[in-house]
């Protein structure tokens, strides 16, 4: 099958991104001698057990969550005489359920544009859901009751906000009851008795998301699941190679086991998630779903298809009745800080951790947390905010150019002597012991000049993480969804004209220019300048909108800043050394 990543959502992805900065860094650090060898001057970079889908083993106790429903009598039957709908409605929310398998057909969050933006978000994936079902089926491991248990003509009861819905015929009691409340969370309960004996009623979320319209959000959806301080994240896509290095990866069997104690699990995409938070969470079990779904890869060419992973999962007691909670609703922090999970041991009890700002969480929450009260308390618009924001990073991490700038004016200065050295050590071998007088020389030369070779490279080092955890902030903030700013309708999205990638790869090209880079032959100065900002921008061009503005206004910034040092008797000794040494290259 056709495999689509999303270069914004995929799992580990901020860490590849961090493997190419790294791969592009050493490559600077080895321009100078590799681009001498090859383009010389011309002469004057939680346990997880999975199991086939077979029957789990019989019930072993009577532990479950709730008192199972007596079975009907032989021969009595209950059933509706046709198909009919029942909504039941909220601030937040207007689900419509079908008494066809007492399931949703509809899920709508009223504070929630579409993507096609002619209203509101409907959770429920209508394509999906017809083909693989829908939100609050239920779910068993016998392939025929399940057809019959999602088919049949439920007997639907309401009573303001909680709806019951009864089944029962010569060999079959099903009963499912679902209570809402003025949040995103439902109480749900589901209870299964088979030829007299009960059996698992899991209730299912199996066909992902209404916000999935693309490829690229299909490729965002994984599992989520968590006991006590312990978060899995599970995804349909794991790479391999190098990457694999860098992140762990268990990839979705459709139809596999995964056993609790879970206090939550369930799918999640970009920024909704449908998760289950079991009453007991010792008996829970998941389920997981994964089904290839043809869909266009561009809307406009229908024919054009690509098969994609629609992601979903079923959760509840192998032994008997169900009873647990939903959450079906956007992943804001705000909100998700609000549901109470009670029992967590060693982390927050709610559902924080749905939000996964990776392994720069330390940095990437604290930015985000400040980015959203720039938001609400000084500029009321996100794209102006990630620009105030850029700013005092920026002047915040000047002290660290300045540094690096004297570093490599030091490092300029002690250049000949360096070089003066090492012709005369150049004729021993490196396995010479004589060779080791070398290094202590020029160890000896730098402690006398105080040059500190690393001083160059420590601030760039310092200055990635927060590139890093911005890309990381971006790519989950909800808050950017649909946030406009000028022609930009989209934060979260690819500038749809590209006009800001363009502006970060021309920002980038004048930045390089600008700066003195001690050491480095100027041909070869010449070529970097070039190679890294279309490097960069080979990188950012199809990223959201919100990183691209956060790196071009870096740039605009750091070229201003730049052009200030450049005229202080600091930037003019670097820029007169490097203009000496480019006229003797010339002779």
């Amino acid at each position: 099958m056709a495999e689509y990543r999303n270069p914004q959502t995929e799992p580990g992805s901020e860490k590849r991104l961090l493997l190419i900065f790294l791969i592009s860094f050493v490559f600077m650090l080895l321009a100078q001698p590799l681009l001498k060898k090859y383009f010389p001057t011309p002469p004057p970079p939680q346990k997880i057990a999975q199991t086939e889908q077979t029957p789990p083993p019989p019930p072993a106790s009577k532990s479950a969550s709730t008192a199972p429903v007596a079975p009907s009598a032989p021969g009595v039957t209950k059933q509706a005489a046709g198909e009919t709908e029942t909504v039941i409605e909220g601030d937040l929310y207007r689900v419509t359920f079908t008494n066809r398998g007492g399931q949703v057909k509809s899920w709508i969050l009223k504070k929630f544009d579409n993507d096609a933006e002619t209203g509101k978000l409907d959770l429920v994936n209508p394509t999906a859901g017809a083909q693989y079902g829908y939100p609050l089926s239920l779910w068993t491991y016998d392939e025929e009751l399940r057809g019959r248990l999602n088919s049949a003509l439920y007997v639907a009861t309401q009573n303001g906000r909680q709806i019951t819905f009864e089944y029962s015929d010569q060999d079959l009691t099903v009963r499912k009851v679902f209570k809402f409340d003025d949040t995103y969370v439902v109480k749900v309960e589901a209870s299964l008795t088979y030829k007299g004996s009960p059996k698992e009623a899991f209730l299912a979320w199996p066909s992902g998301f209404g916000d999935q319209t693309s490829p690229a959000f299909y490729a965002s959806s994984l599992l989520a699941y968590q006991f006590n301080k312990n978060i899995e994240r599970v995804s349909p896509h794991c790479g391999g190679g190098v990457f694999s290095l860098f992140s762990k990866c268990t990839q979705v069997i459709g139809g596999a086991t995964m056993p609790g104690p879970f206090h939550w699990a369930g799918p999640t995409d970009q920024y909704f998630a449908a998760v289950f938070i079991p009453d007991d969470p010792i008996a829970a079990s998941m389920v997981t779903l994964n089904h290839s779904m043809p869909i266009p890869k561009d809307p406009k060419k229908p024919q054009d298809t690509i098969n994609v992973d629609v992601i979903g999962a079923a959760v509840g007691n192998l032994h008997g009745p169900t009873s647990e909670r939903l959450f079906a609703g956007p992943k804001e922090l705000q909100v998700l800080q609000k549901i109470p999970v009670p029992g967590v041991s060693g982390a927050d009890n709610d559902l924080n951790g749905l939000v996964d700002f990776g392994w720069l969480g330390i940095i990437a929450k604290p930015l985000f947390v400040w980015l959203r009260w720039t938001y609400h308390h000084v500029i009321h618009n996100w794209g102006w905010a990630i620009v105030l924001q850029t700013l005092i990073i920026s002047l915040a991490l000047l002290p660290l150019r300045i540094t690096q700038m004297k570093s490599m004016l030091k490092m300029q200065r002690v250049a000949p002597q360096i070089k003066s050295i090492q012709e005369k050590y150049k004729k021993y071998s490196l396995r010479d012991p004589r060779k080791a007088a070398m290094n202590e020389e020029i160890a000896a030369l730098y402690k006398k000049e105080g040059v500190n070779p690393a001083g160059g490279c420590l601030p760039l080092l310092i200055q990635m993480p927060f590139l890093f955890a911005y890309y990381r902030m971006l790519s989950t903030a909800l808050d950017l969804r649909h946030a406009h700013w000028l022609w930009i309708k989209d934060l979260s999205a690819p500038d749809p004209i590209y006009i800001i990638p363009i502006l970060m790869v021309i920002s980038s090209l004048v930045m390089q220019r600008m700066t003195p880079q001690a050491g480095m032959d100027p041909a070869q100065q010449r070529m970097m300048n070039v190679m890294m900002p279309l490097m960069m921008g080979f990188i950012f061009f199809r990223l959201q909108a919100g990183l691209n503005l956060y790196y071009a206004m870096s740039n605009l910034i750091q070229i201003a800043q730049q052009a200030v040092m450049n005229r202080t008797s600091l930037g003019r000794e670097m820029r007169e050394m490097m203009a000496k040494r480019a006229r003797k290259k010339d002779k």
